[in-house]
């Protein structure tokens, strides 16, 4: 798999240690972009740090069920994340860098490294292969269904949608990029990353979805 300049073959490619960003609510999968806008010290030393090596960063979620060390940066994190290659970036002339990462893979957070740093350092495992192949399992997915989903939440919230780009997107990058951009929480948002296949992650994507719409047509109208 081919990542900006770099190319990833399988998990032996990864390092077993890397900077982590917990960013609650946010999803990154592989072969997805995430623009991001860093701008707290200690996120800066840990992107200077990552341009000064192999230009990765794990994105991960504090876990949802636990509110302490939050304000702190010490809240425990969820066991999931994705590991993230810079491919873009710049400075803004202000102190902040706007970069991009494409998601390279899942990966497991075995603990954390002690390591002296602002920023958290993680011991991974990326144990999940299936990432490094693109396309995969495209063949078990029922698009149609997916996109009559997708067509009502457009419908339900006066949305409109590009559906020549729709139509020509690989089924990969549709679910995938609709599982990034949905407007739902961080349980969700892990949910659909820990989804062990595609087939399951847009069913996952579908039954939320689904429940969304119902809740909101359940809603009471009110006037004012």
């Amino acid at each position: 798999m081919q990542v900006g300049n770099a190319s990833y073959v399988g998990p032996a490619d990864l390092p077993g240690e890397l900077p982590l960003f917990p960013l609650k609510g946010v999803l990154l999968l592989p072969r997805g972009l995430l623009p991001l806008i860093v701008f707290e010290p200690r996120y800066l030393a840990m992107v200077d740090a990552a341009l000064a090596g192999d230009r990765l960063i794990g994105i991960i979620q504090p876990r949802f069920d636990v509110e302490d060390g939050i304000e702190e940066g010490s809240a425990p994190l969820c066991e999931v994340g994705t590991v993230g290659r810079i491919t873009a970036i710049a400075e803004t002339g202000d102190g902040r860098y706007q970069m991009t990462l494409t998601g390279v893979c899942r990966f497991r957070l075995m603990g954390e490294e002690p390591a002296g740093l602002p920023y958290r350092v993680g011991r991974i495992a990326c144990d999940f292969p299936v990432d490094f192949e693109t396309r995969v399992g495209e063949d078990e997915v029922d698009r149609a269904a997916f996109l009559a989903v997708f067509e009502a939440y457009l419908d339900a919230n006066e949305m409109e949608a590009d559906w020549d780009a729709v139509e020509k997107a690989s089924t990969e990058a549709l679910i995938n990029t609709l599982s990034m951009m949905s407007p739902y929480g961080a349980a969700e948002k892990q949910a659909l990353l820990e989804a062990p296949d595609l087939k399951t992650r847009a069913e996952t994507l579908i039954a939320i979805t689904e429940i969304t719409l119902a809740r909101a047509a359940d809603a009471p109208t009110t006037f004012n």
